[in-house]
């Protein structure tokens, strides 16, 4: 029985032995393919432009963004009432200061200046000739011929008709002051607004509106605010400047300066609601290229940065950890920098830390780059290509 049971036993056994020995065969013959294959070819070098890091002058600027004002705004208005007969400008014209606006009915007021002009003339004869008697009354007083009560009632009365010649002058003064505001004219040169009452209207001191509202444009103002934080950094640079901070504005998000001007006024407070310093700068605006009302964005000028270390702004990179670029080593190599930026400005990026000057820089293609691969400088055309 042991021997048909040991019988049976030795073909299992060696199947098993044949299974072993064929896994051993076939695990040494992969092992030799692995070992025959050639090794991972190296990543292919990536195209990219680069540029090297330079040193040069740099302003200082600071941007805020403001409103234009005109530099002076008057409302012309009556100072009297009175019928309007005539309107002297047209609407949207430009104006000198003394230009005829307006004129008012003025017969009453004339009619009135005429009866203070005579009412002076009989004061004045009368004057005249209370002159006279005190001559004679004087004399007579001399010879014992007149008393001295009538002497100084004389006196008296040349003095009564001095003083009423006096206030007659003062009247026709008046009169001729209420006479002038009937001719209404430009207190400032500028540009007039819409004409807010017509010829044959009834105009009053009292209306609110006036008459037309004149803004001064040429020169004119942009009012502007920057932050809180910023305050230090301007006053330090009024003081430090003999001439005016130059400002420029532009158009919203456009590169191109509209004007060039100079800071007129740092406001005495900084605003706790807002957080922001209020500024206005002056400009010069013969071609009215800046309106009133207009939004702009303005440009502060504190002075210049010598010798900064700048790259394209588009060298610059942002991630989880601050900005950074991709610096070429001298093997061609990329690799990752950390930088510290401040400022960037019309494409322009001031580094203060991080970079050296004549270091290469890769300004477009970062997409494609990972730290340790290979830069090759990318054809210009090819380049230009990727910025379209």
């Amino acid at each position: 029985m042991n021997r048909i049971f040991s019988v049976r036993r030795r073909p299992l056994w060696a199947l098993l032995a044949v299974l072993v020995l064929a896994s051993a065969l076939m695990l040494g013959a992969s092992q030799r393919a692995r070992s025959a294959k050639p090794p991972p070819a190296a990543a292919a070098p990536v195209q990219a432009s680069t540029t090297l890091v330079q040193r040069q002058d740099v302003p200082i600027v600071l941007s805020g963004v403001g409103a234009v004002a005109p530099l002076a705004t008057v409302t012309v208005r009556s100072r009297i009432d009175g019928q309007l007969e005539r309107v002297g400008f047209a609407e949207g014209q430009d104006v000198k200061a003394g230009q005829l606006l307006a004129q008012l009915d003025a017969r009453a007021l004339k009619a009135a200046l005429e009866q203070t002009l005579a009412q002076k003339a009989r004061d004045q004869a009368l004057l005249g000739n209370a002159r006279l008697d005190l001559q004679r009354y004087t004399t007579l007083s001399a010879q014992d011929a007149a008393t001295p009560q009538q002497l100084a009632t004389q006196k008296s009365l040349v003095a009564q008709l001095e003083a009423a010649v006096q206030m007659d002058q003062a009247q026709i003064d008046a009169a001729r002051v209420q006479l002038s505001y009937t001719t209404i004219t430009a207190p400032i040169s500028g540009r007039v607004g819409a004409r807010l009452v017509d010829a044959g209207n009834i105009v009053h001191a009292a209306d609110p509106g006036g008459l037309v509202v004149i803004n001064q444009i040429d020169p004119i103002t942009v009012v502007f605010t920057l932050p809180d934080t910023d305050f230090q950094a301007v006053n330090r640079a009024l003081h430090g400047s003999r001439t005016p901070l130059a400002v420029q504005v532009s158009e919203r998000n456009a590169a191109q300066p509209l004007a060039r001007g100079s800071l007129t006024l740092l406001n005495n407070q900084i605003d706790p609601a807002s957080g922001t310093v209020q500024l206005k700068a002056r400009f010069d605006n013969p071609q009215h290229m800046l309106w009133p009302g207009q939004y702009v964005d303005a440009r502060l000028i504190l002075g210049l940065r010598h010798g900064a270390l700048t790259v394209p702004a588009a060298a610059v990179q942002r991630g989880p950890e601050g900005t950074y670029v991709y610096a070429v080593d001298a093997d061609g190599t990329a690799r990752v920098q950390a930088v510290a930026v401040a400022q960037i400005q019309d494409g322009v990026a001031v580094i203060d830390q991080g970079l050296a000057a004549g270091q290469r820089v890769v300004v477009d293609g970062q997409y494609k780059l990972r730290p340790g691969l290979k830069v090759v400088e990318a054809p210009r055309a090819a380049a230009s290509e990727a910025g379209r």
